[in-house]
């Protein structure tokens, strides 16, 4: 029997990726697919996503994208680029598009297919930008109109709808002021010098020539003949070495004349000065102690200052209705309720369970045996057997659970992609329901990265020269789903971000978890309970292909061991399909998704019992079924 892919766009990935290492001749170059804005490195091309529908626009645009690094990685040269490149930024924006028009070309007259993938490309940036519907050229980009322009004359093909009209509204300048220049395109195309000066003069002729900077060839003619006078120099003798000699020869014919000047300058500073001097001195430095040293950065952190970040510039702490359209997240959570409606009856019964046995001991918690309240009519008996005996009363008190906050930090990784993902953001949705209508305070979290094996900090990394041992070199993603003070109402679709395609990346859990720590210790609540839903290990394959292989799951461990021991926080964790009680203390594996509901209602149930006899069951049940 064939096995068929669970996502029928993977095999035109593996395909797309495959060509374009071909095209860019190149077969170490890594090739990946993000919802992040499409972007190259050294060794990275990040491709925009293809979704399981394949739509026609989505394929057309990622080999666009494709086709165009891949011919910029085979026809440019970034120390020649950088040479040539001018110093303002509008000369360098015309500088860039031109290049970029440069090396598309070079590919369409090599390999025709490309032209047509990359005038999609092209047409969808324009349609994004609303390109079809300027009317005046002060409204267009002229950078981007001369880009536009080169790639017409080096092709003559037609430019899509939308660019041919940018490019319309500014031609008419463009060939009165550079026409002459222009008319040399297609001789030096195959030359990126060439085609770099050209395009400085075309620049120039536009009218920014001061923003062009230093002449590169002139300082290269400037540099030679400095370098050929240096040398001539070397070889005459020195003509000044005679008067240096004879200086010389003064300083040593009067020794004593120079000590007596020194002398008498030094005898000219009084005693008060050199008594201010002394308590200066004194104030600044006692006992001859060295200066104090800058103190060292603050650890990344607080659980293990061994631990190392790369860099924290591309980190993102992000809510999430910043990461996707109103109209985008409501679609999302309409799928999301469709696709659990089977369950959501059963979650509900659960939740409901939960909130009767929370309002149960609300309503029955009562402080006794007091001077003054309700009468206690359970207790009249004794007065009626002793009538010595005082009249006890009693009065309501609020529960342990009233001044609490919980909080789920729910594992966005791929591997929680499909059922798991489900489960858990609608059992977030109706936790978040159940307790708000019991005073209790939620917030909802989620955790990944922004890009697969690496982003922003491994490109950083790898233009620094690799070195060693640099920690994590990902990303992070933190999103808030529903901050502690939000209503459920107003955040309800915000959970279907969960269902979007490309959002669940990789896994770095002890940072996730330390971030949600320090976000519960600043709120007011007498009593935090945490729970993190998670499916394993954590994982991010940059990290641990540069570091060792534990590095990541010491460090989660290194957390939990900071957040139990502080007791700040009650952590509670449930595992999906795999133990992670290895991990932490107080947690339960499931092995089928759907006993999640089920899972999170006991486990709260549990902790939130106010007999500390039905707590050590609860806790002590859960041992045993972690040991079984």
């Amino acid at each position: 029997m064939v096995n068929k892919s669970d996502n029928p766009s993977e095999p035109f990935k593996k395909a797309l990726a495959e060509a374009t290492k071909a095209m860019a001749n190149d077969p170490e170059l890594n090739v990946a697919f993000s919802v992040d804005p499409p972007g190259m490195t050294n060794d990275t091309v990040r491709l925009p996503q293809v979704t399981r529908r394949m739509t026609r626009s989505e394929v057309l645009l990622a080999r666009g994208t494709a086709d165009a690094y891949a011919l910029r990685i085979r026809y440019h040269n970034e120390a020649t680029h950088t040479k040539y490149a001018p110093q303002g930024q509008m000369a360098r924006d015309m500088y860039e598009a031109m290049e970029t028009a440069r090396v598309e070309a070079m590919g369409a007259r090599a390999m025709p297919g490309t032209a047509g993938n990359i005038d999609a490309k092209i047409e969808s940036e324009a349609d994004k930008l609303g390109y079809a519907q300027i009317t005046e050229a002060a409204q267009a980009p002229l950078a981007t109109a001369a880009g536009y322009l080169v790639r017409h004359l080096a092709t003559g093909r037609a430019l899509p709808k939308g660019a041919d009209n940018v490019m319309n509204l500014w031609r008419d300048f463009m060939e009165a002021e550079a026409g002459s220049t222009l008319e040399n395109i297609n001789d030096v195309l195959a030359d990126q010098v060439e085609f770099s000066r050209l395009a400085r003069q075309i620049i120039k002729d536009l009218g920014y020539g001061d923003q062009l900077g230093d002449d590169p060839d002139q300082q290269d003619q400037d540099q030679d003949e400095d370098a050929e006078q240096n040398a001539e120099e070397q070889d005459q003798p020195d003509s000044e070495g005679s008067d240096q000699e004879d200086d010389s020869d003064e300083s040593e014919q009067n020794p004593d004349d120079e000590q007596s000047e020194m002398e008498e300058s030094q005898a000219q500073v009084s005693m008060e000065d050199m008594d201010d001097m002394d308590m200066s001195d004194d104030a600044e430095m006692a006992d001859g102690e060295p200066p104090l040293e800058p103190p060292p950065p603050p650890a990344h952190s607080d659980a293990d200052p061994n631990y190392k970040v790369y860099s924290t510039d591309f980190d993102e702490e992000i809510k999430a209705e910043d990461l996707a359209e109103p109209a985008e997240l409501e679609r999302l959570r309409a799928y999301l309720d469709q696709q659990l409606e089977p369950l959501k009856g059963a979650v509900s019964r659960l939740a409901n369970k939960l909130q009767r046995r929370l309002q149960a001991q609300q309503n029955r918690s009562w402080l006794f045996d007091l001077e003054e309240g309700i009468l206690d009519a359970g207790r009249l008996a004794r007065v009626v057997a002793n009538p010595t005996t005082p009249l006890s009363f009693k009065q309501e008190k609020d529960t342990e659970f009233r001044d609490t906050i919980v909080t789920l930090l729910i594992d966005n990784s791929g591997s929680m992609r499909g059922r798991p993902i489900s489960i858990a953001a609608i059992c977030a949705d109706v936790l978040a329901r159940t307790l708000e209508r019991c005073q209790v305070k939620v917030e909802i979290l989620g955790f990944t990265t922004r890009a697969w094996k690496g982003g922003q900090s491994r490109e950083k990394w790898l233009s620094e020269g690799r070195p060693q041992t640099p920690g994590r070199l990902n990303d992070l993603r933190h999103i808030i789903y529903k901050s502690a003070d939000a209503p459920w109402r107003r955040t309800r679709p915000n959970l279907g971000l969960m269902m979007k395609e490309g959002l669940l990346k990789e896994n770095i859990d002890g940072e996730a978890l330390e971030w949600a720590h320090r976000r519960m210790c600043a709120r007011p609540e007498a009593r935090r309970i945490m729970m993190v839903i998670s499916d394993g290990a954590p994982v991010d394959d940059s990290t641990l292909s540069v570091n060792s292989a534990s590095y990541l799951e010491k460090h989660l461990r290194d957390v939990i061991a900071m957040v139990e021991k502080r007791r700040a926080v009650e952590l509670i964790a449930i595992g999906i399909g795999h133990d992670v009680t290895r991990y932490y203390e107080r947690a339960v594996t499931i092995t089928d998704v759907e006993q999640l509901a089920g899972a999170i209602t006991e486990q709260l149930a549990g902790l939130f019992d106010n007999d500390p006899r039905a707590r050590a069951r609860f806790l002590g049940i859960n041992k045993a079924r972690r040991a079984g």
